[in-house]
């Protein structure tokens, strides 16, 4: 027997979503009741006939699912694992998924028979985000789109998220105690979007300052965020001091010698100075950080600290001993300066630089900074394991560090830079590295997987395979994996979608770069880092397939937003094959070839721009809304316009197109009008073309196609024969 539950019943469970977050403080909540609301705000559906049950945790969550006679049993050991047996419920019985570009669901949401499903993370620990996230991607976001994200979150089993927000309230606080002025204070901090960046001592002042609003407005939204990560049973990664200090407490102590940092292109007046580790000020500040921290959100376990994320030690190359005994010291003073604020508070630092930096992290170098630490009172997020593979062709970091000298670690994969749209990563590894890792005898203390995107709502494929690998102690066989989420995500799997996915897992999906971008995003080759995709003829040959499958699932949101997606790309593609054309016209004197094909580029990216106005998030209006939305003024909104459109085009330093988003909007109003003043205006003026571009306000409108997809098949048809 199967009960049905109408969509229609929407209303209802908003009501009952409402009556239950009126409920007074005091009533003790029933086990499930955080897992239900999950599903009721994402969902909107009638949850009366879904039982919760409680299960006893042996130190990994667990959970299962059972529906019989009308009624679904969900069971977990937290309320993370409640919610994510939910959504393996969902998934098991093909009624749908929540995503970051939208979620499916079947007109009518039924109580499907199914008999009981168990499982057990062998992880005590599911990570998620990366210090950079709250730059390329969340800066912005207001109390509604994190909830959004704590419920995708609890749904794909995350229980552990970096909690970054408000840093530079609780900041702003210690350094007054310390006898700075605010003014001082306040030209230390970077603007908004820069944060990450300031966080991790690579970059002061830069767009800053920060204002009242805006620091009072992160307090207010880091209080909600974190109710809601403790009543989903999360385990926030909270900021810690990491040594930085603002010039105005260089000028009240001058008898100190500070390290000088560098990092990025930028003038050495806006990188870093970091405190010695014997400076006495080292643990009082990092004290002060924690107290004043758990003062305003209460008592945390971890804090999190990277004092050298992609710089080095200033350290005479000839003195070894000497830069081991300095990194012993930093690594006893850093832990120190967190426990003496909180002495049951775990130190968490990033593991990226130890792999981007292999030729200065030798074992004896990050064994020196690790010694003084115990075991126990300190986690190393590992971040990154495609790029050992894929950019440093090295050894995986962990292996090379014996597992993290019994230190506890976090396996973690970094699949996004700079919150790039292009397609790109190697799904064989993410569907079986971490599996490889917990049978390696060399493991040590592994206990967490996560992912660490530099930038999210993309790639979605990939954030739910990872999602499932926190959860897996083994492969995860992609074909079938596969089938399962394409019926999930589009209604069904046709012998086009198995195609289209073919030869995206042998094209777009069989490799992993850092700076996936089409050569007309840089106007001229990055001879720094160097852009690279595998949008090729394989590729082109998954869209076609993939487009053939429109007549049975056009109607699917999810199916049109990939469609649209994976044909703008192809568009994209296309027109970088007659760049490359024009590059070399122009190259060779031929100005007349050059000019026809830059026209006919433009077409083509005006057409990909157009399809992606249909896009859910790749689109330029909705990150310029959410950053004027955080102005309070007009000339703040400017403001926050200018920081947001700054970091994903021109940043500043040596970073321009780092982040290249391919978007609705920065396709014709920024990237055609830029390859336009270089080529038919004056090219040595581009970057004051670009500035202007940067400081004045954006206004354009949204032309989309009546019918996306029909029109995406339509271009891709017309340029299947252009190689």
């Amino acid at each position: 027997m199967t009960t049905k539950l109408s969509i229609s019943a929407h209303t209802f469970g908003r009501m009952a979503l409402a009556l239950a977050c009126m409920m007074p403080a005091c009533i003790q909540a029933a086990p499930g009741d955080a897992a239900r609301k999950v599903i009721m705000r994402t969902y909107g559906i009638d949850t009366r006939n879904i039982n919760f049950k409680q299960l006893s945790s042996n130190g990994t969550d667990r959970y299962a699912y059972d529906c019989q006679n009308g009624k679904l049993t969900i069971s977990g050991s937290s309320e993370n694992a409640m919610a994510y047996a939910f959504y393996k419920y969902q998934a098991a019985t093909s009624q749908g998924m929540a995503t970051w570009s939208g979620n499916a669901m079947p007109q009518k949401f039924d109580l499907k028979p199914c008999k009981e499903q168990q499982g057990q993370s062998p992880y005590r620990y599911r990570y998620f985000l990366n210090v950079c996230t709250f730059g390329y991607t969340t800066p912005y976001w207001d109390w509604n789109r994190w909830e959004k994200e704590l419920d995708l979150m609890a749904l794909h089993g995350i229980n552990m998220p970096l909690a970054s927000v408000a840093h530079e309230a609780i900041a702003e606080r210690v350094w007054l105690k310390m006898g700075l002025k605010k003014e001082d204070i306040r030209s230390f901090f970077t603007g908004a979007a820069y944060l990450p960046w300031h966080r991790m001592g690579n970059l002061n002042t830069w767009d800053g300052p920060l204002t009242d609003a805006w620091q009072t407005a992160q307090v207010e939204l880091q209080h909600k965020i974190l109710k809601r990560m403790r009543e989903l049973d999360m385990h926030p990664i909270a900021p810690a001091f990491a040594g930085f200090v603002p010039e105005g407490f260089m000028k009240l102590h001058p008898e100190i010698k500070m390290k000088h940092l560098k990092w990025g292109g930028f003038d050495q007046s806006m990188n870093a100075y970091v405190l010695p580790p014997d400076s006495p000020y080292f643990e009082e500040i990092g004290k002060l950080f924690i107290q004043e921290w758990e003062k305003e959100f209460g008592k945390n376990k971890f804090y999190q600290s990277d004092s050298f994320n992609e710089m080095e030690l200033p350290v005479d190359p000839n003195d070894r001993e000497g830069k081991l005994r300095l990194l012993e010291h930093y690594g006893d003073v850093l832990y120190r300066s967190v426990a003496k604020g909180n002495p049951d508070a775990v130190w968490v630092t990033q593991g990226w630089t130890f792999g981007y930096q292999h030729g200065f992290w030798d074992r004896e170098s990050l064994a020196a900074l690790l010694r003084k630490v115990p075991n126990d009172k300190m986690m190393i997020i590992d971040l990154a394991n495609d790029y050992p593979k894929w950019v440093w062709h090295t050894e995986l970091t962990w292996k090379v560090h014996d597992g993290y000298y019994g230190k506890q670690w976090v396996y973690s994969y970094v699949p996004n830079f700079g919150g790039k749209t292009l397609l790109t990563g190697d799904m064989n590894m993410y569907a079986k590295g971490s599996a490889e890792a917990l049978a390696h005898p060399a493991k040590g203390n592994l206990v967490g997987f996560g992912s660490a995107p530099e930038g999210i709502e993309n790639n979605d494929v990939v954030y739910e395979l990872l999602a499932d690998m926190g959860w897996s102690d083994k492969a995860i066989d992609l074909d079938a994996w596969l089938a399962n989420y394409c019926t999930n995500r589009y209604g069904g799997y046709d012998d086009n979608l198995c195609q289209a996915w073919k030869d995206l897992r042998g094209s777009a999906y069989s490799s992993l770069y850092s700076y996936p971008r089409y050569l007309w995003q840089t106007v001229v080759s990055d001879t720094r880092r160097p852009s690279k995709t595998d949008l090729n003829d394989q590729y082109f040959k998954a869209v076609q397939s993939f487009l053939a499958s429109a007549p049975k699932y056009a109607q699917s949101k999810l199916y049109e937003a990939d469609a649209v997606l994976l044909a703008a790309q192809y568009v994209g593609a296309k027109a970088d094959i007659l760049y490359r054309r024009a590059l070399h016209a122009d190259s060779v004197g031929q100005h007349i070839v050059c000019r026809q094909n830059l026209y006919r580029v433009f077409d083509l990216l005006e057409k990909a721009d157009r399809l992606l106005a249909s896009h859910p998030t790749d689109r330029l209006d909705r990150w310029i809304d959410m950053a004027r939305n955080n102005g309070t003024t007009a000339e703040e909104k400017d403001r926050y316009e200018a920081d947001a459109k700054r970091l994903i085009t021109t940043w500043g330093g040596w970073q321009e197109d780092y982040a290249a988003r391919f978007w609705n909007g920065l396709i014709s109003q920024y990237y055609i009008p830029r390859l336009k003043a270089y080529f038919f205006g004056n090219a040595q003026k581009l970057d004051q073309w670009e500035e202007k571009w940067v400081t004045t306000p954006l206004q354009y409108k949204l032309k989309p196609y009546d019918n996306p997809v029909k029109e995406a098949a339509a271009i891709v048809d017309e340029l299947k024969d252009l190689r």
